[in-house]
């Protein structure tokens, strides 16, 4: 039981985790419109992300070439919900917490291609009149 608890105290221990977590509360998102938020590397997201699905907190689906991820709605883990019920009362005055809910309902209003494609470039005016070109993805 020890172990299990210390998998998801370990992964809610990075603040960009729980800046993940904050942003799944509305709904559930791409892993490019978590990249784009973040404004971190493919790579490092994915890295979070597969920490929070090995911890019970986060669940995910594919559709065709995107990869999708919301809060956990199965017990994967005893302490998953704990854990999720305690962030869901707590730093929605934070204001990295505020931004990142700004930003992320600017990239609602881009389409998820062009946003998979240019990340935050999407955000300017032009932005969605360039030519699209691949996609993401996220941890299997």
């Amino acid at each position: 039981m020890l172990e299990t608890f210390e998998t998801v105290a370990k992964a809610v221990a990075d603040p960009s985790r729980i800046r993940i977590l904050k942003l799944l509360e509305a709904s559930e998102l791409c892993v490019c419109q978590i990249t784009t938020v973040l404004d971190l590397a493919p790579a490092t997201i994915s890295k979070h992300l597969s920490a929070l699905k090995v911890a019970g907190l986060v669940q995910q689906r594919r559709d065709g070439k995107w990869v999708y991820y919301r809060l956990a709605e199965r017990e994967l883990n005893a302490y998953a919900r704990s854990f999720l019920a305690l962030l869901g009362g707590v730093l929605a005055d934070d204001p990295a917490i505020t931004e990142d809910r700004r930003v992320l309902a600017q990239i609602n209003a881009v389409p998820l291609q062009v946003l998979c494609d240019q990340g935050r470039a999407a955000l300017r005016p032009d932005a969605q009149a360039r030519e699209p070109s691949t996609c993401c993805g996220g941890p299997s």
